[in-house]
């Protein structure tokens, strides 16, 4: 139960930092979010230190981020913990990168998209607080297993370019957002609204392909300890598509 309640928190706390940046105009000033990131990465760099002195400058965000690291150490899965801390970071650093294409009204070319969605998604650190809720998470050999990497990113990016296309209506009322699968497949292919959602639509429906080919693949090598984990990611790609359909976030 503590591991769930500390995945809905993080969670949370993704939306939050999301709507700071695209909504309330933070995301959009790198001038601005540089130092907002540097103090939450201070309080990454803690790693949930329970001892030492409390994180300061980094405002509400930062406590519920430090919050967020103590309580993921107090599991006593260290390995868990820095892969975690991790992701965040990664996440922090390519809001900035979004921020930057903003300020200079730049588009990215889909293959960098691609690879910066799969961070600014903050889909990696939810799997993550995911294992953890496991009494007996993915140690870190299936980790560093080359199949399970190649799973874990598929499923990522269909979390995200789900996400996209279920989005790109509420962030293309005014202009068309940079940083949406659509958006980036329009410019690179010269091609209209329409074509540009049928494409990414492809582009997802071919990953989940590809996903469940690679899912059944790890399923027939007969490890038991894997399951789990392969669960749950099906759950969150299917999971993410069935809340798209009715949140009224993306109304």
């Amino acid at each position: 139960m503590d591991g769930l309640r500390l995945l809905t928190d993080l969670i949370s706390w993704l939306f939050v930092m999301d709507d700071a940046c695209d909504e309330d105009g933070l995301g959009a000033d790198p001038g601005r979010l540089a130092p907002a990131i540097g103090a939450l990465l201070d309080v990454l760099d803690r790693c949930g230190d329970p001892y030492g002195p409390p994180p300061s400058g980094s405002g509400p965000l930062g406590d519920a981020l430090h919050d967020l690291c103590r309580r993921t150490r107090a599991q006593g899965r260290p390995a868990l913990l820095l892969q975690f801390v991790s992701q965040v970071r990664e996440y922090l650093l390519a809001l900035l990168w979004e921020a930057t294409n903003r300020e200079r009204r730049r588009v990215p070319e889909v293959a960098e998209y691609v690879q910066m969605r799969r961070h600014t998604g903050g889909v990696h650190p939810s799997l993550t607080l995911t294992d953890l809720a496991f009494e007996e998470p993915p140690g870190p050999a299936r980790g560093a297993d080359p199949a399970v990497v190649a799973l874990d990113l598929l499923a990522v990016d269909l979390v995200c370019w789900c996400n996209d296309v279920f989005s790109y209506g509420k962030e293309s009322r005014v202009a068309p957002d940079a940083h949406n699968l659509v958006t980036v497949i329009a410019q690179e292919a010269g091609t209209d609204e329409a074509g540009a959602l049928r494409a990414a639509a492809d582009r997802f429906n071919q990953g989940l392909a590809a996903y469940l080919a690679a899912e059944n693949a790890l399923l027939a090598s007969g490890d038991e300890g894997l399951r789990p984990a392969l669960a749950t990611r099906r759950n969150w790609v299917r999971a993410t598509y069935d809340w798209s359909l009715v949140a009224a976030r993306y109304a």
